[in-house]
């Protein structure tokens, strides 16, 4: 069941949807946006046992500073022994995660559906 929330920023809205927190960044995540959305995403990816999830379905435009907060997060999530998904299919941005090799890390699924039908986390290793 989906609990909704309102926008805690204009780039980021948190909700709970089937156990899971979804962190849904909107519009262009830069540096600027960035530095709005860590704080939030440190609160809940520094949790024990934390079940998030990433929606990029939101996002206009998504730079370097985008995959630091991914890597961030994935980071501090599996450091809690959490599970860490992420929704995008924004072909971009897929490219710009296979180019760098973050796509290894965290598969990305095509939808939030798709993400929360996992049985079992997709954080991805090396």
């Amino acid at each position: 069941m989906q609990q909704e929330s309102a926008p805690l920023s204009r780039h980021l809205r948190i909700h709970q949807d089937r156990g899971h927190t979804v962190l849904e960044f909107r519009g262009e995540i830069d540096i600027a946006a960035a530095l709005e959305i860590v704080p939030y995403l440190d609160r809940v990816t520094g949790r024990d046992g934390a079940r998030i999830v990433i929606d990029l379905g939101q996002v206009e435009f998504f730079d370097c500073s985008g995959l630091r907060l991914l890597y961030r997060a994935r980071t501090r999530v599996l450091d809690h022994d959490g599970q860490l998904h992420l929704v995008c299919a924004h072909p971009l941005t897929l490219r710009i995660m296979r180019v760098t090799g973050l796509h290894r890390l965290l598969p990305a699924h095509p939808t939030l559906d798709a993400a929360l039908g996992q049985s079992e986390a997709t954080s991805g290793s090396l």
